[in-house]
Parts: C-alpha cells; sequence; structure tokens
C-alpha cells in the first residue's frame, strides 16, 4: 500500500466525513429516542418503544438492498459516464421502494400480529409496541424512498449533500421528539409520530435536492426518452436489477434475523434486559454507522473504478480504506471504554436498567475490533456487485456461527446473546476478506 497516495486519502475523506457525519446523526438521534423515553417512570416505555421501532427498522433495514444497489449500480454508471442510465437507476429504485411500503401498509395488521407473538415480552411491553409501530409503519413508503435517494446520491459522489439531508430530517424528528414527547405528554406515541413527520419530510426535502442538483439529467432524460415507461420497465434490465436484489435481500435477512433475535431475546429475558440492550445497541448502532461512512466510501471509489475499469485504483481504494477502518475501530473503543459508564448514566435513570447495561459494556469496548471489518468489505463487495459473495458470507456467519454459538453458551443469558453476536460479526469480516484476497486478481 502507498501511504504517500495523498489525493487518494483526500478522495477517500471527501466522501468518507459527510457520510460519517450523517451516518452517525441516525444513532444519535435513536440515543435522544431512548433518553427520552428512558426518563419515564417505567422501564415497559423504553421497552416498548424499543421492540415497535425493531419491527418497523426490520423491514426498512430488510430492504437496505435499496440503498446498497442504487450506490453500487449509480457509481459504476458513473465511472461509465451513462447519464440515461444513472436516471433509470433512480426511477426505477423509488417506485420499487413506494411499492414494497404499500404492500406492507395494506398488510401490516397480519404483520404486526405475527411479529409481536414471536417478539414475547410482558403485557405493556406487547401494549407500547404496538402503538408505537402502528403509527411508524405509515411512512415506510417515505422511508424506503429515502434509501434510494440517499444511495443514489452517495453513488454520484454527493456525500455532502447527504450530509445536509440526513440531518434536515434528524432535526425535525429530534425537535418534533421533544414538542411531542416533553410538550404534548405523548410517551410512547409522541416518539412514533415525531418519526413518521420526519420521513415525509425527509422524502420531500430529497427529491427537492435531487432535481436542483441535477435536473439537466433528470428532465434530459423525460425529454429524450420517448418510451420512459419501457426504459423503466425493460424486461431484462429488471430481471438483472431484481437478481442483483435478491442476493443482497438474503444477505440483508440473515443480518436482520440476528438483530431481532437480539431483541426478541433479550424482551424474554426481562423488562430490564430489553431496556438495557436497547442502550447497548444504540451504542453499537453508533460504531457501524461511523465505520459505514468509511465502506460507503470505499463503495463509491471502488464502484466507479470497477465501472471504468481500472484493477489498480479498486486495490488501492481498498487498502487506503481497510487503513482508516482500522483507526477508526480503536478510536471507538477507547471512547467506550473511557467513557462508557457516563454514556450509560446519561441515557437511562433507571437503576436496574444502568446497572444491567454496565455490566455488559465490554461487548460494545470490544465490537470495533471484532466487526469494522465486515463493514468494510461490505462496501468493497457493494461497489463491485458481487452480491452472491456477501450472500454466501451472511449464510455462514448466520447459521454456522451465531445460533450454534448462542445454543452453546444459552445458559449464559444475556452475555452468551452478545457472546453470539460477537463472534458473527467477526465471521463476516473474515470470510469476505479472504474471498477478497483469493479472488482479487479476478475483479
Amino acid at each position: 500500500m502507498k501511504f504517500n497516495d495523498i489525493e487518494r486519502h483526500k478522495q477517500l475523506f471527501i466522501l468518507a466525513l459527510p457520510m460519517i457525519l450523517s451516518n452517525i446523526t441516525a444513532p444519535l438521534l435513536g440515543l435522544v429516542d431512548t433518553a427520552v423515553i428512558g426518563h419515564l417512570e417505567y422501564s415497559y416505555y423504553l421497552g416498548g418503544s424499543t421492540v415497535g421501532a425493531m419491527l418497523i427498522t426490520a423491514i426498512t433495514w430488510l430492504c437496505g438492498f435499496l440503498r446498497m444497489s442504487t450506490t453500487g449500480l449509480s457509481a459504476q454508471a458513473l465511472g461509465k459516464n451513462d447519464n440515461e442510465l444513472n436516471s433509470l437507476i433512480l426511477l426505477r429504485g423509488i417506485i420499487v421502494a413506494f411499492a414494497i411500503g404499500l404492500t406492507v401498509i395494506a398488510l401490516q395488521v397480519f404483520y404486526l400480529d405475527f411479529a409481536l407473538s414471536l417478539a414475547g415480552g410482558s403485557q405493556q411491553v406487547q401494549f407500547y409496541a404496538r402503538e408505537y409501530s402502528a403509527i411508524r409503519i405509515w411512512g415506510l413508503p417515505a422511508a424506503l424512498a429515502n434509501l434510494v435517494i440517499l444511495g443514489w446520491l452517495l453513488g454520484n459522489h454527493k456525500a455532502k449533500i447527504v450530509l445536509w439531508l440526513i440531518v434536515a430530517t434528524n432535526l425535525i424528528n429530534l425537535l418534533l421528539d421533544l414538542l411531542f414527547v416533553i410538550g404534548f405528554d405523548w410517551q410512547v406515541k409522541g416518539v412514533a409520530t415525531a418519526t413518521l413527520i420526519a420521513e415525509y419530510s425527509g422524502l420531500l426535502i430529497g427529491l427537492g435536492l435531487v432535481f436542483t442538483h441535477f435536473k439537466q439529467k433528470i428532465v434530459g432524460l423525460f425529454t429524450s426518452s420517448k418510451h420512459l415507461i419501457e426504459l423503466i420497465f425493460e424486461k431484462s434490465a429488471l430481471l438483472s436489477y431484481f437478481k442483483l436484489n435478491r442476493d443482497i435481500l438474503i444477505r440483508t435477512l440473515c443480518l436482520e434475523i440476528c438483530f431481532i433475535f437480539m431483541t426478541f431475546q433479550g424482551a424474554r429475558l426481562g423488562d430490564d434486559v430489553v431496556a438495557a440492550n436497547a442502550i447497548l445497541m444504540n451504542f453499537l448502532l453508533l460504531i457501524s454507522f461511523g465505520l459505514d461512512g468509511i465502506a460507503n466510501a470505499a463503495e463509491v471509489m471502488v464502484g466507479k473504478a470497477k465501472g471504468q475499469g481500472k484493477q489498480k485504483n479498486i486495490f488501492a481504494s481498498v487498502n487506503i480504506a481497510l487503513f482508516w477502518t482500522g483507526i477508526f475501530a480503536i478510536i471507538y473503543s477507547l471512547l467506550f471504554y473511557l467513557g462508557g459508564q457516563y454514556f450509560i448514566s446519561t441515557i437511562s435513570s433507571i437503576p436496574e436498567v444502568v446497572e444491567y447495561a454496565q455490566q455488559h459494556m465490554f461487548w460494545i469496548i470490544a465490537l470495533p475490533l471484532l466487526a469494522c471489518w465486515c463493514y468494510l468489505y461490505d462496501g468493497v463487495y457493494v461497489g463491485l456487485m458481487q452480491a452472491a459473495v456477501m450472500r454466501n458470507s451472511m449464510l455462514i456467519a448466520t447459521f454456522g456461527c451465531f445460533f450454534p454459538v448462542w445454543w452453546l453458551l444459552k445458559d449464559y443469558g444475556n452475555h452468551g446473546l452478545w457472546a453470539a453476536f460477537s463472534v458473527f460479526m467477526l465471521a463476516r469480516g473474515v470470510t469476505l476478506a479472504w474471498h477478497y484476497q483469493r479472488n482479487r486478481l479476478s475483479f
């Protein structure tokens, strides 16, 4: 690796820094949501909102392929300088996002009944989980379309616009949180309503930004293409799109199964456990979204190099991204080692929840070093658009590592659960790194 390749380091951070800042705002907002609810009198408010949020987040995370495939495809289209294809990727993604969101809304009764029956938890947790998710589910079309817009902007090297879009959306959410929960005393319902309004606000802002900055490209597609609908729904393009997204969907489904299992199993261990795990999972999101900033930059750089057919640029981008991923992982571990107990006590004032979360803080301290590699290589393979490799890696990590380790350590309760999750994250990185080193000359 050439550490003196200053231009490539600069290119990475031009893309990564806005993404790191914008990605971190999401878990920070989650921490605010958790803190607002966590200071209410009973732990079941936090437990209910956590389970309810997971029911909705399960769908948006499951549909993460919309963001990932859009980023990779648009980055490669940018590398090929194909403006028509680039615009079609955006339109096709938004249409698919709305179709999925409206379908889930139509089937919401069946989905919520089934998911809550799996979730378990006390009667109070079940009640507030249903109250939260029944409101949030109406925001799915906007939330999924936002994934497409964010992915497309990132793929087109507009990370700064992504930053301002996410910050604006989360600021709306934060202000409405404070108004509805503290001002109007709406409790769990207030947090859900705030997020619902913020999601549609974000969609309107996102569409406005896309049109403002890419007006010529978007308008050019509508004026130059006599058969725009035929282009969007062209059979071979759709088959290729859904084949790619099928593999990413399977990959994301495995990841989602593990996260849901963490939440549901915590709920079965008690209200205080699920509330403490909610705090720890927000710390994990803070870690993951920060490291994803480097991975997002790698996606774009690798995707563009792939579209240009420049193999050496792929190697150089991966090596530099690996270096900075390691640096950020060390910083995260030190941050939680030095300030973990303070962060926990700031978020919740319930003594049992605080004590339980502090007992498990060492897992969060270790996770950046164990998991950083899987975030980076996920970004590399998104850029390469080799979704089948990501799918296979996740299948191995989920069914070959996570569930067997949990089964062996289930007598250790929540510690066994976090041990299984740590092994799962490590296995993802190891399998992808092994495949990359074995096959990199063929990219």
